[in-house]
């Protein structure tokens, strides 16, 4: 479960308030809700609110942590980013891989920082990438892999921890249309396995393939 609940962000710019998210409420449901508004209207503060990343001004983000229910913005940082490890998976435009570690390491890093050993975080991370077609790719570093083969490692570690909540921040706008129509089907399997995919996206004809579709104006929820 993942619920926000009237949740404001206001940034302070000289003298004048700029509200970058308005009284957003919504519960987010197993299965892909897109984000979309034009540039500015509050699509990644509020992904950065929802994960954690950022804490509100007003309001609050609610997350299902096994039997219990916790208010993020009453964590510490350290709490917030403990939890965001064990129940949520991010895939970014960016990619965001390591560029020093190969696909194999770049999947596992996770599994490390989770404490896992060091067989179970490689036989994790293989099949993970074996899952996304890239078995064959396994020992090479990010430099030596296309863009679209950057993104489906990016998604493999995403999983690597089996998080129930998946966050794809603009996942193709990077990509070819081939490149970004295989990482959709990616995206897309996971929701149908019961994960919560929130997809923030400019790309209206991305977000048709969405089971939900939130608009953003200036920051408010104008429909969805």
């Amino acid at each position: 479960m993942l619920e926000a609940t009237h949740l404001t962000k206001r940034f302070h710019q000289g003298e004048i308030d700029v509200v970058a998210v308005d009284r957003f409420s919504h519960r987010f449901q197993p299965g892909i809700t897109a984000v979309v508004g034009p540039s500015g209207s509050g699509k990644t503060t509020l992904l950065n609110l929802l994960a954690g990343f950022d804490t509100p001004t007003e309001g609050e983000v609610r997350v299902q942590e096994g039997e219990k229910v916790v208010v993020l913005s009453k964590l510490d940082e350290g709490r917030r980013a403990e939890l965001r490890l064990r129940l949520m998976g991010f895939v970014f435009q960016q990619w965001n891989l390591i560029p020093t570690l190969t696909a194999l390491e770049n999947v596992a890093f996770p599994l490390m920082l989770a404490g896992h050993r060091l067989k179970e975080r490689q036989e994790r991370a293989a099949a993970l990438l074996a899952q996304v077609g890239l078995e064959k790719r396994v020992k090479h570093l990010p430099n030596r892999l296309s863009g679209g083969e950057q993104q489906r490692v990016a998604i493999a570690r995403s999983l690597a921890l089996d998080p129930p909540i998946l966050f794809a921040d603009e996942p193709t706008g990077n990509l070819d249309s081939a490149s970004g129509e295989r990482v959709m089907e990616l995206i897309t399997s996971q929701a149908r396995k019961g994960r919560t995919v929130i997809l923030v996206t400019h790309d209206l004809e991305l977000a048709r393939r969405a089971d939900w579709v939130l608009r953003l104006r200036d920051g408010r929820l104008v429909d969805g």
